[in-house]
């Protein structure tokens, strides 16, 4: 379905993009309440990556359609909240081309494995959750920007564990596609 509540949340986080990337172009406000804004938003609108898919079981609403939707918002959350953070100068744009090409490369390899018939082979494995994971407490850390309960410098700990993420990133990508070649060659003889 379109429009029930699982998929609404989903939406949700894709009309959220243009709000966390206009924070920062709020002249009115300053950088310190802008950083804190955008990481509210983040947070809560990567919330709805869970909420929606807990809501989608738990009132039997899982659909196609949803499940196509998902991964596409939190890709685009991502990847738009990557780029901020490059713009900014608190991200790598190493490690943005690390995330944003991994992220083109498996769904596109999703998509071939789809046409032929071997979906079960790129299904989403653990890594792939843990990467998920690390990125949506990194991406949060590195938009706040500052001092969190006067002990926990973000930015530090956010760019530690963009890395990190970035290298569970090119971790699962190479399990992926080692799941995939087999498949691959046995559908192309």
């Amino acid at each position: 379905m379109f429009f029930n509540l699982p998929t609404l949340l989903t939406w949700a986080r894709i009309v959220a993009i243009p709000l966390i990337v206009g924070v920062f172009y709020v002249e009115d406000m300053n950088p310190a309440r802008q950083n804190l804004v955008a990481t509210v938003m983040f947070v809560v609108f990567a919330w709805t990556d869970w909420a929606d898919g807990y809501l989608a079981r738990k009132l039997n609403q899982t659909s196609a359609f949803g499940a196509f939707l998902d991964p596409v918002a939190d890709k685009f959350l991502v990847c738009a909240s990557l780029l901020v953070l490059v713009h900014l100068d608190r991200a790598d744009v190493f490690v943005a081309l690390i995330i944003i090409g991994r992220e083109i490369a498996i769904s596109s390899l999703r998509e071939w494995m789809a046409i032929i018939g071997a979906t079960k082979s790129v299904a989403v494995h653990m890594i792939g959750k843990v990467k998920t994971t690390v990125q949506m407490v990194a991406i949060p850390f590195l938009l706040y920007h500052g001092t969190l309960f006067g002990v926990i410098d973000t930015q530090l700990w956010g760019t530690w564990l963009i890395w990190i993420s970035a290298v569970l990133t090119v971790w699962s990508m190479v399990y992926y596609l080692q799941k995939a070649i087999p498949e691959i060659r046995a559908k192309s003889r």
